[in-house]
């Protein structure tokens, strides 16, 4: 077995915490790995990882040895890399992770365009309201609201989740429009049904949860847009989900010079990828791809 091998193995054993996730990675037996590991500390005549039942950790020489290994590897990695291409378009098998909403809204219209330039690239889309585990389940690049939390991935912001009040002209024409937030109550109020979003707040100067007239309760952006074109009341919406209604005037927006929010605070949306220091061409394009079609003003 080379070094090289053996300084991968080490690196993704350090990065994922796992000798299981980087066996998964490298399609090889965890057994192979952790000999290999073992080899390593021979050779080197220190111990590098602290293993336990339930995590893996560095020894002070270890986290010395990986910071170089690191560079050795990435070093490595990208003379291949910019070698590969000169001649390589991007190519292969590339799975996205992304939420409902989004993906329904932003993502899947621009999916031809971007299969027409790049016709080698072969995409597998999972639209789902789940957090996935990008090494656990081998993608590429996922699509989410929220918070990066794991420093092993990079998170590239799309656009802001600017959350707008909206109905359509005709119910407002029939009930009325509120003079205040605070008049909510008078007005049917459609509520996402997602842990976390379910809630109203108005963020003028600080977080202030609205009380609201809620009888209906849908789980999909898409489900609350529907409703609210047909007339059944007000609805928090995301400006990226009803950008073109607003254009074309089936849906309104009302109490403009507030700033709403389904949460304590704002949030937006990002790709979030492996923390590489090249990425394959395949994710690169992906992400370009997007980066330049989205409204990032949205």
């Amino acid at each position: 077995m080379s070094m090289l091998t053996r300084l991968h193995y080490f690196n993704c054993v350090v990065e994922t915490g796992s000798i299981s996730k980087a066996s998964r990675i490298f399609d090889v037996q965890p057994s192979s790995i952790s000999r290999q590991l073992t080899a390593l500390e021979k050779e080197l005549g220190v111990l590098l990882l602290k293993r336990t039942s339930r995590n893996i950790g560095l020894t002070e020489a270890g986290q010395t040895y990986y910071k170089y290994s690191q560079k050795i590897v990435s070093d490595l990695d990208e003379a291949r890399c910019a070698v590969n291409d000169l001649q390589q378009k991007p190519k292969g098998n590339l799975k996205v992770s992304m939420a409902v909403g989004f993906a329904e809204c932003c993502i899947l219209p621009m999916i031809p365009t971007f299969t027409k330039l790049y016709p080698e690239i072969n995409l597998e889309l999972e639209m789902t309201g789940r957090v996935v585990d990008l090494v656990e389940e081998n993608v590429d690049v996922a699509i989410r609201t929220g918070r990066l939390r794991d420093s092993n991935l990079i998170a590239l912001k799309l656009t802001s989740n600017n959350f707008l009040l909206c109905a359509s002209p005709q119910y407002i024409a029939e009930h009325g429009t509120p003079k205040s937030p605070f008049e909510l109550t008078d007005f049917e109020c459609i509520r996402y049904e997602y842990a976390g979003w379910r809630d109203w707040y108005l963020m003028n100067d600080k977080p202030t949860k609205l009380t609201i007239k809620s009888g209906l309760t849908v789980r999909s952006i898409n489900g609350q847009k529907q409703l609210i074109l047909n007339h059944a009341g007000f609805a928090l919406m995301p400006k990226w989900s009803v950008i073109n209604e607003l254009d074309n005037g089936t849906l309104v927006q009302v109490l403009e010079q507030n700033i709403f929010s389904p949460y304590e605070s704002m949030s937006s949306t990002y790709a979030i990828y492996l923390k590489r220091e090249l990425i394959s061409p395949k994710v690169r394009v992906f992400i370009d791809f997007i980066k330049d079609h989205i409204d990032y003003n949205s």
